[in-house]
């Protein structure tokens, strides 16, 4: 997409002109044409309403009328709620270019504005068609290919590419998510190397079987037990500032098709869960990120990848297998499989990595879904400054998220008779208790377990969030890391 800046007067010619208004205060004037439309109340400004208009003449073909919403209630959020709606109406109407403006507001700044529309703006123009045949020649998806926007600096422009680079991780998430199942190691693994290779403050290292086997990694083999594709640890770092000492390492669950295991799920439950990767991608998303911004900082991502698959040789309930740190895993549930890839992972980034914090992404439990909906992750921590930066950062992107308990009392449930630990506790408490299951593998650092079931893939389109997998999580933790950047 070709993103520039022009006065109203010297803009180019364009496919539509988007035109927003606060509710209440649609004033035409600057478009006396659309006087009729406006004193008819047919459109009057609410969030996210649009109504095109043909002019006779003009620069633009078209004009998009966009509600705001009440200039009172104005955020961030709403701001690209309405935006997102304003870019599904250019798409319905195959619109490629636009030229756009930007309102005014006693709340929020000109720059907010501006980002906060180009973000939304962005993240709405994707298309995943990659796997479509026939149906693509029939219909093919047409996205904006150029932005101009009206009335704003040209220093602007810094920031507008800024929030580009920030949706391009956020669609390098979407893709990978969204790609097939069999080929998602190959894609990770290629994704990190490839960065790695074209980046010079980033470095890859791939742990292949025969590694994780040195290592010791017993709960990442016994995941992979049963699948034809190897397993593989994946870590990628980037050296933003090397005379600091704070190294972030984030740590995202890579299964990439977890069938339940011996412990089958049902035909439906299993048909998202191409998805159960998400974390992995996330988090190598973010340090792709980080590296393309420049941040002035050190953070690690350490993905470890298997497919949760079943034959003959699968691990078994009832069976105990060591995890790197030592401890032994009773399994109770084969289908409790992503905190026994983390385990591992965890152990390893906090032996040997230094972090000064770890950050841990995982869709690792329906029981999150059940008690936050689709919209809203969960988080849990015992550190009170991580919680304070990651609900900033929630609040800051719309990437909705909420703390919850880690009760010590559900311990209990975590106990085995033959071993140190089981891996599932049973149905009530579950994200809980998968929580506590982690800590036991991340010693005395500070630690954040995020589980984004619910806002990563999606069952339909939803602002700016395109079905089916949303890249949820790398716009909140570039807003994380640039706060921890500023410390």
């Amino acid at each position: 997409m070709k993103i520039s800046v022009a006065s109203f007067g010297e803009r180019p010619k364009a496919d539509l002109l988007i035109v927003p208004f606060w509710e209440g205060h649609v004033d035409a004037h600057r478009f006396p044409m659309l006087q009729p439309l406006v004193s008819s109340g047919d459109f009057k400004g609410k969030q996210g309403e649009t109504a095109f208009f043909y002019p006779e003449n003009g620069s633009e073909t078209r004009l998009l009328l966009l509600g705001l919403g009440k200039e009172e209630k104005g955020s961030l959020e709403s701001i690209r709620r309405a935006y997102a709606a304003a870019s599904r109406a250019a798409q319905a109407k195959k619109v490629r270019s636009a030229n756009i403006l930007v309102p005014t507001s006693a709340k929020l700044s000109h720059e907010q504005l501006l980002i906060a529309a180009a973000e939304s703006l962005f993240l709405t123009n994707y298309s995943f068609s990659k796997l479509k045949g026939d149906s693509l020649k029939d219909n093919p998806p047409v996205l904006l290919e150029q932005i101009t926007w009206i009335d704003v600096e040209k220093s602007s422009l810094n920031h507008l590419e800024r929030a580009k680079k920030i949706v391009d991780g956020v669609f390098f998430v979407r893709n990978l998510v969204n790609d097939n199942a069999d080929d998602k190691t190959a894609a990770l693994k290629e994704a990190a190397s490839h960065f790695a290779q074209n980046h010079s403050h980033v470095t890859t290292e791939i742990f292949d079987k025969k590694r994780l086997e040195q290592e010791k990694m017993g709960l990442i083999l016994a995941v992979n037990r049963g699948s034809k594709q190897e397993p593989c640890l994946i870590i990628s770092s980037y050296k933003g500032n090397p005379a600091s000492k704070e190294h972030i390492v984030l740590v995202g669950k890579g299964i990439t098709y977890d069938t339940g295991g011996l412990n089958l799920k049902v035909g439906d439950g299993m048909l998202t869960m191409k998805s159960d990767m998400a974390g992995a991608a996330t988090v190598l998303g973010t340090v792709q990120t980080a590296a393309s911004l420049g941040l002035k900082i050190n953070v690690t991502a350490v993905a470890p990848v298997t497919e949760n698959g079943i034959d003959g040789t699968s691990y078994k309930p009832g069976d105990v297998y060591r995890a790197y740190n030592g401890k032994t895993v009773e399994i109770t549930n084969t289908d409790a499989e992503g905190r026994l890839v983390l385990g591992d992972a965890l152990s390893y980034a906090a032996k040997n990595l230094a972090p000064s914090c770890l950050i841990d992404f995982a869709t690792l439990t329906g029981a999150i879904v059940v008690a936050l909906g689709e919209e809203v992750s969960g988080f849990f921590t015992d550190d009170e400054n991580l919680s304070k930066d990651l609900m900033k950062a929630s609040k800051q992107t719309g990437e909705l998220m909420w703390r919850m308990p880690i009760h010590p009392d559900y311990k209990d449930a975590m106990k085995s008779e033959i071993a140190d630990l089981v891996n599932s506790g049973g149905r009530d408490a579950g994200s809980i208790k998968g929580a506590l299951f982690l800590q036991e593998f991340v010693g005395k650092t500070p630690w954040v377990h995020i589980d984004f079931a619910g806002p990563t893939y999606v069952s339909k389109p939803k602002h700016y969030n395109t079905a089916k997998g949303t890249g949820f999580g790398v716009r909140l933790m570039i807003d994380f890391l640039e706060r921890r950047e500023r410390h």
